[in-house]
């Protein structure tokens, strides 16, 4: 085993490994040595020092001091109880000290925005990229995420290879019925990319994956099983009559791979009972033996492209250039329906300019047009992306309130929605101080080690001897959402200190310059 070959006080440190379960150092053996006959005191890069503990495993808040050495965490002890040297110290007194927050779906481009300093701001360390089955067109992901790793990251990155871009890749694109040698180019492109992605990611409600039928995700699930990987899915559909189905076909994917439902929800659905027959759902095929999670965002509107409000057959510009000139009646029907149904033109906030932070419902007063007009001639499918308020609050938040279901934002950078800077920082805020509905040390297992769990990233996650030093100290009564959908892009309050990697990566509400983040890789 690879060991730093540094000695303080008769101690071996050891130095962090890629692979888990190499660890042979113990925090007792630490303790023990500071009573060696040398006298010398032990040598660590930091400890965050009297502050309550709140490790990600689901236990009770307790005293600790938390000590770091060579980007890991190398002891825990309580308040003032090993004799130490430490070069840098981070007084906890009065907060909390939690693992680093795991967003399990987000979306960015490390290469545009590698701070990602709306993350840091909510807590979150790690977060995954290449979802939606959307990942970057590539069909080399290994050099991609090696100019990422070089050009350096804010944050600790958990790459997802997608559906659709693999479809593109191996020349089907939106053919519904691909031929055997494009299926076999589109498996081993993916079985290629497993070597540095965390699983598969769908799109099914978005091009090119809408085209797939469930035989071909039958088949990508027996590669990503094979290689003890995630399937995270955009289900096909997510409106309330719909859901049980697109989970079904999920399910069929099940029987070969883990699987996991991206920012669960219910489109039209209303009230706790409902949330409790959608969570049956999932427990009855967990019970099956089918590995079956999923999570969820605490807002009640989703996000996405416009193309989302248009029936299939008109979503690509060349789709919808047919439809106008063929099909131009039943499309405004179509679109009439579809967003009454959605709860009217006044819950869609679009996000692209010139039009952003408006309303359909505004649009039509400063047009002068019916917003199906507005749609069709104006904007178009691909003219922008919005916010649509389609979720019931007492439905979502029984949810999130399940011990199966994790959290996620679903947000990025630049999205014009809350979500992207507020997710995490709201959870603490609304869901376990003013509603008192999650105990602090549950949502926070819930965001980190469950999350590390679903994802198969095992070296972080938690707060135990060996991790990585990913960890935030925060007051909860002091975290705060500040985004809205008004002003989307605000930064969250109340996260003090954020460390990845061992290092300080956010304090004193900014981001430093450190790229500590590190790009993760799978286990195999």
């Amino acid at each position: 085993m690879d060991t730093l070959n540094e000695r303080s006080g008769g101690v071996v440190l050891p130095k962090r490994l890629n692979k888990s379960g190499l660890w042979l150092f113990i925090t007792m053996s630490l303790i023990a040595c500071s009573d060696s006959p040398s006298n010398e005191p032990i040598q660590f890069d930091s400890v965050i020092s009297n502050g309550q503990l709140v490790d990600g495993l689901g236990g009770s808040a307790r005293a600790a001091d938390v000590y770091l050495k060579e980007g890991v965490i190398a002891a825990i002890t309580a308040p003032g109880e090993l004799d130490a040297a430490v070069t840098n110290i981070i007084d906890a007194t009065g907060k909390i000290i939690a693992p680093g927050f795991i967003d399990v779906h987000s979306h960015g481009d490390p290469l545009e925005t590698p701070a990602f300093e709306n993350f840091l701001a909510q807590g979150v360390t790690t977060i995954t990229l290449g979802q939606d089955g959307d990942s970057p067109n590539v069909a080399d992901l290994g050099a991609w995420v090696e100019e990422v790793s070089e050009n350096g990251i804010g944050v600790n990155l958990a790459m997802f290879v997608g559906h659709g871009t693999l479809r593109d890749l191996a020349g089907i694109g939106q053919n519904p019925a691909p031929g055997p040698d494009q299926i076999q180019r589109m498996l081993e492109l993916l079985n290629n990319s497993l070597d540095y992605a965390f699983g598969l990611s769908t799109g099914l409600e978005y091009n090119p994956g809408l085209h797939a039928p469930e035989s071909e995700l039958v088949e990508m699930a027996k590669v990503v099983g094979s290689r003890d990987r995630v399937i995270m899915s955009h289900m096909r559909n997510e409106d309330d009559d719909q859901l049980e189905k697109s989970i079904d076909e999920l399910l069929s994917q099940g029987l070969y791979a883990r699987v996991h439902i991206s920012h669960l929800k219910s489109v039209y659905g209303k009230g706790s009972a409902r949330a409790e027959e959608i969570l049956e759902v999932i427990e009855r095929a967990r019970q099956s033996g089918i590995e079956l999670s999923a999570d969820v965002y605490p807002y009640n509107a989703s996000y996405a492209g416009l193309a989302l409000l248009f029936p299939v057959w008109s979503k690509t510009d060349e789709e919808f250039a047919v439809a106008l000139s063929d099909r131009r009646e039943e499309l405004e029907e179509y679109l009439v329906n579809r967003i009454t149904n959605r709860n009217g033109p006044e819950a869609t906030l679009l996000a692209t300019d010139p039009y952003t932070g408006k309303t359909l419902a505004d649009l039509e007063q400063e047009l002068g047009l019916p917003f199906e007009e507005i749609l069709i001639d104006v904007i178009g499918p691909q003219g922008g992306s919005g916010a649509y308020f389609i979720m019931d609050d007492e439905l979502q938040s029984r949810l999130l309130m399940d011990e199966n279901i994790t959290v996620s934002s679903d947000g990025s950078p630049t999205g014009f929605h809350p979500r992207g800077h507020g997710t995490f920082a709201k959870i603490i805020e609304e869901y376990v101080v003013n509603r008192a509905a999650l105990p602090l040390e549950e949502a926070v297992r819930k965001m980190t080690s469950y999350a590390a769990a679903l994802l198969g990233v095992t070296d972080r996650g938690s707060v135990e001897v060996g991790k990585a030093a990913d960890l935030i100290i925060f007051d909860p009564t002091q975290v705060k959402a500040r985004a809205s959908y008004s002003d989307p892009l605000q930064l969250a309050e109340g996260f003090e200190v954020v460390i990845v990697n061992g290092e300080v990566a956010f304090s004193n509400g900014a981001a430093l310059a450190v790229a500590s983040g590190e790009v993760l890789s799978p286990r195999e």
